[in-house]
């Protein structure tokens, strides 16, 4: 059997070969994404993100323990991607957020997978999307996906999960800074964790006046993010984490609008595949020769960087 076919076995070493294969961008492992792809679509996808300092790993590893713990022998199977920064130097990472989960990395029914973004901004990886895929494929009903923690620009991750878990923590002083950049807008469920940490009223209080004026005057029906509180190093609140997701979960299946935002999902994914097929192709077309020249010109400013895209075009 080759790699695909052991994945859809249950291999959990063919999983983490294939994971690094598709991490890689190899023939082999685009190959095999083609063979996955109709067996995925059927996990729950679910983004954390919010500003470095909030919790985010330490959140990720309660609720995969406490899905593990509630189901008994029918208890979901749960994978955490974790996407680490990666040095602007050597392009590795520290891969810290495994350390963070070492409680669920010996449960079998757990896969945690860190990855290194490779200087992509967005709070993702370019191969997120792929890797989410090979988990999904692999039987995973639910999938934890948590952003590197840039804070302000991680709103890539509402284009793939079906659900947004946005993390504060009190005293960061990032509340304005988020509704300002759009994290607070992208949030489906709003969770302040640290919650034993002075400072936190206040923080409850904030946000729940930013989600006034946000929703304030929304359709009725339509989806209100929950504020929720959180300990995530006592396990405080994850109760009610876990119930809002799966309440959120039913709303979008109800409303409609998991079938919209798979849709989207994989929109986004097929036009970023484009832009990167297209722009190989042209550079293979052009030469290197030709474009080491044009940005010679380009550096002497004998031309301008619209008039060098233009010239190259043709």
């Amino acid at each position: 059997m080759d790699l695909a076919d052991r994945v859809l076995a249950g291999e959990r070493l063919a999983l983490a070969r294939l994971l690094t294969q598709v991490e890689n961008d190899t023939p082999a492992g685009r190959q095999s994404l083609e063979r996955l792809f109709p067996h995925a679509g059927k996990a729950h996808l679910v983004g954390i993100t919010g500003a470095p300092g909030t919790g985010k790993s330490s959140l990720a590893n309660q609720l995969a323990r406490a899905l593990r713990n509630r189901g008994g022998a029918d208890a979901p199977r749960v994978a955490v991607l974790a996407v680490d920064p990666s040095s602007p130097f050597s392009g590795g990472a520290l891969l810290g957020d495994r350390l963070r989960m070492k409680d669920s990395a010996g449960d079998p029914g757990v896969f945690i997978r860190s990855m290194a973004s490779r200087g992509s901004v967005g709070g993702l990886a370019g191969t997120t999307a792929a890797m989410t895929q090979v988990l999904d494929a692999a039987g995973f009903s639910i999938i934890l996906i948590e952003t590197v923690g840039a804070g302000q620009s991680e709103v890539d991750i509402v284009r793939l999960a079906h659900s947004v878990i946005v993390v504060d923590a009190p005293g960061l002083g990032d509340d304005i800074q988020a509704i300002k950049a759009g994290i607070l807008e992208i949030a489906d469920i709003l969770v302040v964790n640290k919650a034993d940490l002075p400072g936190v009223e206040n923080t409850l209080r904030g946000l729940d006046m930013m989600l006034d004026m946000a929703y304030g005057h929304a359709p009725e029906g339509s989806w209100r993010p929950p504020l929720l509180r959180a300990t995530s190093t006592t396990g405080e609140g994850i109760d009610a984490i876990l119930a809002a997701l799966e309440d959120h979960r039913m709303y979008l299946r109800e409303s409609g609008k998991w079938a919209q935002r798979e849709e989207a999902r994989l929109t986004a994914e097929f036009d970023s595949l484009l832009q990167r097929q297209l722009k190989a192709q042209w550079l293979q077309r052009v030469g290197e020769q030709r474009l080491s020249e044009m940005m010679h010109q380009l550096a002497q400013r004998e031309i301008s960087p619209a008039q060098a895209v233009e010239r190259l075009l043709k």
